[in-house]
């Protein structure tokens, strides 16, 4: 079966479950995936860089972007907090011969699913439990703790959407999880996984 790279791969999982970290490992392990740049209203952290990490809007540009039909999917996360696929970028990387790899939230990937239908790869990544996410948030001390207590009951919510999404990684061992996401990846855009 020829490789068909006009496809998309979406990572959706509830936060610190591990999806970034597998993003990650797809780009450096595949180099016919491109990762598809979300844009989003939140301030810019210290370390992240307009147009790598994310496309930065106010919250009026993203609602012109919104009026105009800029997006594929997007999100009020928060008030005047947004999420989003811009259209443009699903164009530059399909353009570029390259399949589209996303890590979003599980709203947007339910989103793009429906639109994409057979040509997009749903994958959660799953916590190997609750307390253990909460864990790892807690850990990373990058949350007031008035948004850790909403991220926390949004985490509650997103765990329930795990049935609606094509696969299920569970992230306990990191390795493991790698593979299984490697295994994914290769059958749905390769039509079978590389044999080592």
């Amino acid at each position: 079966m020829k490789a068909d790279f006009h496809k998309m791969i979406v990572l959706t999982a509830p936060s610190g479950a591990g999806k970034t970290t597998l993003v990650k490992h797809l780009l450096e392990t595949y180099d016919f995936l491109d990762f598809s740049i979300s844009a989003c209203t939140r301030a810019r952290r210290e370390h992240e860089i307009d147009g790598k990490d994310y496309y930065f809007f106010t919250p009026q540009e993203f609602k012109d972007k919104i009026a105009s039909g800029g997006f594929i999917e997007y999100e009020e996360v928060y008030e005047n907090q947004f999420y989003g696929t811009l259209k443009s970028e699903v164009n530059r990387i399909w353009e570029s011969g390259k399949s589209i790899v996303f890590d979003i939230d599980v709203k947007g990937a339910i989103n793009i699913k429906k639109l994409y239908k057979d040509d997009c790869l749903t994958i959660f990544v799953k916590p190997p439990s609750f307390d253990i996410l909460v864990e790892r948030l807690t850990n990373r001390n990058t949350e007031t703790p008035a948004s850790l207590k909403k991220r926390i009951a949004r985490i509650k919510r997103e765990l329930k959407y795990e049935t609606r999404f094509d696969a299920v990684v569970v992230n306990d061992l990191l390795e493991v999880a790698k593979k299984e996401a490697e295994y994914l990846v290769e059958n749905f855009i390769l039509g079978k996984p590389f044999i080592d």
